[in-house]
């Protein structure tokens, strides 16, 4: 019933302000109102003026008016009252009723949350972002580590230690390997993001999983720079191999030649023509007066150049005149000519006058016959091998050992940043100047760059056809990169070294030395 009233007085509220609208519009329209009010005779009321009834009329209306809107309003208020509102007291009652242990508890746990909060926040944490190098001495630049600290933000926690050979990173990495369940100090190459290896060691690593491909490197800019001979070269299968299709497993940093230095004054002394090419060593009057590194890629690559073949040479019986047996005889000529086959004496018995002649890495002859004077340092005519050394990623996260002195993850992801900045164009300077032996990886496929004057005048003058370390465009072109050797080319070397004749003391050395290798590595050594 209250429902039903209170719509039917809100109804007639709405037709009386209907009504009124109307009546006012006529007001504005007409300027009267054209309502008559009739006076009773008997009422003993005088009558209303024009004047006076408007003003009653008004007035009256505006009662109405009034008391139309406050029964609306009463009437909503009243229809508003019977809903039923909350009841504040029973909720303040459940509040009350509510457990004592819930509200301890809930304290207690704020405030272990809270003195957690605080701890973290008395806590300092390292945003650094470590970059671990182990690199062959003398290989890079002394510069070359605050330039690289400089380019980057202070987060960057660099180290970098040197070993004295690459044969000394390598046999660290082989033992590491060999025996995973030993801890690994944090000197160790194993322990480092990247270290330094040798072209020569390269295929082994890779096919004993000593180190690990370098992920995602084809997409970095350092890779897509690179001309297509290191993009061929850098590209191996699991074992190794050079393969289109396989994955990047270092980053070059600087390459070199074999080269051959020999004592001018000794030359002129015994009116000799100079050196030019491998032929030369042949000669007789230079019988006993040869030292030579003792790698048998080398010894008998220089035997394979002379004769015209390659040091890639993949089948000697069939693409060299002559055949094994024709390699064999010159190799015996050529160790009756050389009195010592020795990769860590032969530049000392150059320099002390043993021998004429030093036949051997760049990286090795050229620091140490700028100590000297009246040398000569020479690539042979007919080409030589090319040496190259890389920057490889350890494969760390393959040992079976918790204890690892320094890198307990995968590598560093300033790996990238490291190889690109060896790579820049400002990097080639200090081996164009000589600093550092060798070459910058963007000289191998470019023309020879001439530096300024200025920057090389003061310092002596080699007698060499290199030209800011690298060897004229026409013999360039004759040089190789090393490849791997196959099983069936490695049974070829060690076949030649079998029947070699046992005599001479430097030989035997040789000898010695490939045979233990071979022992250690098996055929597939390379």
């Amino acid at each position: 019933m209250a429902s039903a009233a209170s719509v039917s007085v809100c109804s007639s509220c709405v037709c009386f302000d209907a009504h009124l609208s109307n009546s006012n519009s006529n007001k504005y329209k007409n300027n009267n109102f054209p309502l008559h009010v009739h006076g009773d005779a008997n009422s003993g009321q005088l009558p209303l003026t024009p004047n006076k009834k408007s003003l009653l009329l008004g007035f009256s209306a505006s009662t109405t008016l009034f008391v139309g809107l406050g029964l609306c309003i009463c009437s909503s208020a009243s229809a508003l009252s019977l809903r039923p509102l909350p009841c504040l007291s029973h909720q303040l009652h459940l509040e009350k009723d509510q457990p004592l242990d819930n509200k301890s508890s809930s304290i207690e746990e704020d405030k272990k949350l809270e003195a957690a909060f605080e701890v973290w926040q008395s806590k300092s944490f390292a945003l650094s972002v470590p970059l671990s190098i182990v690199a062959l001495q003398g290989s890079i630049p002394p510069s070359w580590p605050k330039d690289f600290i400089s380019s980057q933000s202070r987060r960057l926690k660099f180290q970098t230690k040197f070993r004295p050979t690459l044969e000394d990173i390598f046999s660290h990495l082989c033992v590491s390997f060999t025996k995973p369940k030993r801890n690994i100090g944090p000197a160790s190459p194993a322990a480092a993001d990247i270290v330094s290896l040798g072209d020569s060691w390269f295929p082994f690593a890779i096919r004993n999983a000593i180190i690990e491909p370098i992920t995602a490197a084809e997409h970095q800019d350092w890779f897509k720079d690179l001309g297509n001979k290191w993009k061929v070269y850098l590209r191996r299968n699991i074992n190794g191999d050079i393969d289109p299709h396989g994955e990047i497993w270092g980053a070059p940093y600087r390459w070199g030649t074999m080269v051959i230095a020999y004592k001018k004054t000794k030359f002129q002394k015994h009116k000799l023509p100079p050196i030019q090419d491998w032929a030369d060593l042949w000669r007789p009057e230079l019988a006993g007066r040869i030292s030579m590194v003792n790698s048998s890629r080398e010894v008998v690559g220089a035997v394979l150049k002379y004769m015209g073949a390659s040091y890639n040479t993949a089948d000697i019986d069939f693409q060299v005149a002559g055949g094994r047996n024709a390699v064999q005889q010159n190799l015996e000529l050529l160790a009756k000519q050389v009195q010592l086959f020795d990769s860590v004496h032969y530049l000392k018995a150059f320099s002390a006058g043993d021998v004429w002649v030093a036949v051997g890495w760049s990286s090795d002859v050229l620091p140490v016959v700028k100590r000297m004077s009246n040398v000569a340092v020479i690539v042979p005519k007919s080409g030589t091998s090319l040496w190259v050394d890389l920057w490889v990623i350890p494969a760390a996260s393959r040992l079976e050992t918790t204890h690892i002195g320094g890198r307990v993850r995968g590598p560093s992801p300033l790996i990238h940043q490291w190889a690109e900045f060896c790579l820049q164009t400002a990097r080639a300077i200090p081996f164009m100047q000589g600093v550092i032996a060798g070459a910058s990886p963007s000289a191998l496929e470019s023309a020879p760059v001439k530096l300024p004057e200025e920057l090389t005048a003061a310092k002596p003058k080699l007698d060499t056809n290199l030209v800011a370390g690298v060897p004229p465009p026409e013999i360039l072109e004759r040089c190789e990169l090393l490849e791997p050797l196959s099983d069936a080319t490695m049974s070829d070397y060690q076949w030649l070294i079998d029947n070699m004749p046992k005599s001479g003391s430097g030989f035997m050395h040789l000898i010695d030395y490939i045979s233990s290798i071979f022992r250690t590595f098996g055929p597939t050594w390379t």
